[in-house]
């Protein structure tokens, strides 16, 4: 059942929100050069505890990290460790937490150093641009999958593939909820969205096929062809009008 949330609510979710973009604001200048993942998780650790909050994926499910750190062709899932960075990496940074209840999720995809590529760039440029083309469609009266056709068709016109294999989620008191919100689909179809949902929308894409596969960690989701991958996301809430953006 996808719940309707309340004005309070909202308001617990956006403050939740708030220190996943701080965080994400902090790390995005953290990664450099030389920088291990591991210190980002760290940095992270430290905000968080400051901010009287919990990570939310330490220990879900098992997993081993404060946040997520995916490299490269990683696709979701990395798990912060002695990795060095380097310049010309791209870096995707998953980043969701909890305080007073209620939870909040966010990601984002940068270039590391000035030595990235033309094409690395492309992709982190059209995996953002897909994130806001959904966010656009969570409008109360329109289908969900209104929200995936627009990411999907975007991402599909330069080329890149939409990975299958994960897709976005409901949010509030549990960090996943329904309905899952697919990075693919039909125009027009799935549930009618209605003003207080509350949607994690996270487009993954690949600059080749959209196939992924899981590595011997149990937890990094790389390329099948080990081509690059970008991540971007949001927590969102459905509105009457413009969507209300949580992170």
């Amino acid at each position: 059942m996808i719940e309707i949330k309340s004005e309070n609510e909202l308001e617990l979710i956006s403050e939740a929100g708030k220190i996943v973009k701080l965080i994400l604001e902090e790390l995005k200048y953290a990664a450099r050069p030389g920088v291990t993942t591991a210190d980002l998780g760290r940095k992270a650790a430290e905000i968080i505890k400051k901010s009287h909050a919990r990570s939310a994926f330490l220990g879900y499910r098992g997993f081993p990290g404060v946040i997520c750190t995916s490299l490269n062709e990683q696709v979701v899932h990395g798990i912060p460790g002695d990795t060095v960075l380097s310049s010309g990496d791209i870096l995707s940074i998953d980043v969701g937490i909890e305080k007073n209840g209620y939870y909040a999720d966010s990601a984002l995809t940068i270039p590391v150093g000035d030595k990235v590529s033309q094409k690395a760039c492309s992709l982190v440029e059209v995996t953002e641009k897909a994130l806001y083309l959904g966010i656009e469609k969570a409008i109360e009266g329109n289908r969900l999958f209104d929200i995936s056709n627009a990411i999907q068709k975007f991402a599909e016109s330069h080329g890149y593939g939409v990975v299958r294999g994960f897709v976005g989620h409901g949010i509030g008191k549990n960090l996943h909820e329904d309905p899952e919100v697919p990075n693919f689909g039909k125009q027009g179809a799935g549930p009618r969205l209605k003003s207080g949902m509350v949607l994690a929308i996270e487009p993954m894409i690949n600059e080749g096929g959209y196939e992924v596969e899981i590595l011997s960690d149990g937890w990094t989701a790389v390329t099948k062809d080990r081509l690059l991958s970008a991540h971007f996301e949001h927590t969102v809430a459905v509105t009457d009008g413009k969507a209300r953006i949580l992170t």
